[in-house]
């Protein structure tokens, strides 16, 4: 049976310990000369719209995308030894990551607000880089809102994996925002609280599938094939 698996990466996969906000704030310094007047509001969005609204936040002219993005890279890049240092893969992650990677039939790839050079740097940092096939998976400079990723992800996985539009997808994430967006694109959702929002926070979103985390590898490959039998 095949699978698309889309795991969301920051408290799901890893713990960055504080480093993306400050990725953020490095990002937005470049371009302005100046701090933001407040932390990046994250959470499951997207880098355009974290962006968007930290200029707005300040009452300042949105720069160009693409300088947005090469300074959002260039202060990922900057800070890879930090994260590192600092963060960690959460229990579990890479134990499953190795197990989804070895199913013939599935695409396990990453379903991410980050764009696509900080997410390598994000997963590259605790060496889950070769578990996933990044190439067919959806970043945070690809759509403005998260659900609008399930098809870039979608497209991708069909034009260089063959993987066909009618394959179940699943994702895996930790916020009401990753349950928004499975559940608006039919996709199936596997919710983990291991990040900001309680289990109970994540049903109510409407995920009928809810860990505490990713240790239990057997029960969630499990979940996984009961998303593929479906």
């Amino acid at each position: 049976m095949q699978l698309f698996v889309l795991w969301d990466i920051d408290h799901t996969l890893i713990e960055n310990s504080g480093v993306s906000k400050e990725i953020y704030a490095a990002a937005f310094s470049a371009l302005t000369g100046a701090a933001p007047a407040g932390p990046a509001q994250t959470e499951g969005r997207t880098d355009r719209l974290i962006m968007r609204d930290m200029f707005a936040s300040d009452g300042l002219p949105e720069p160009e995308w693409a300088a947005v993005e090469a300074a959002l890279a260039r202060a990922g890049e900057e800070r890879i030894e930090d994260l590192r240092r600092r963060g960690r893969a959460l229990p579990g992650v890479r134990e499953i990551l190795k197990a989804a990677s070895a199913e013939d039939r599935w695409v396990s790839s990453v379903l991410t607000g980050n764009i696509a050079a900080n997410a390598c740097v994000k997963v590259s940092a605790f060496g889950l880089d070769p578990l996933l096939d990044l190439s067919v998976g959806a970043y945070g400079a690809d759509a403005l809102q998260r659900p609008d990723l399930v098809a870039v992800a979608r497209e991708r996985a069909h034009r260089l994996r063959g993987v066909h539009h009618d394959v179940p997808a699943v994702l895996v994430g930790d916020t009401p925002r990753d349950v928004e967006a499975a559940l608006a694109t039919g996709s199936g959702i596997i919710a983990v609280a291991s990040g900001l929002h309680s289990p109970e926070e994540l049903a109510s979103a409407g995920a009928s599938e809810v860990l505490t985390d990713l240790t239990d590898t057997t029960s969630l490959l499990r979940i996984l094939e009961s998303f593929a039998a479906r």
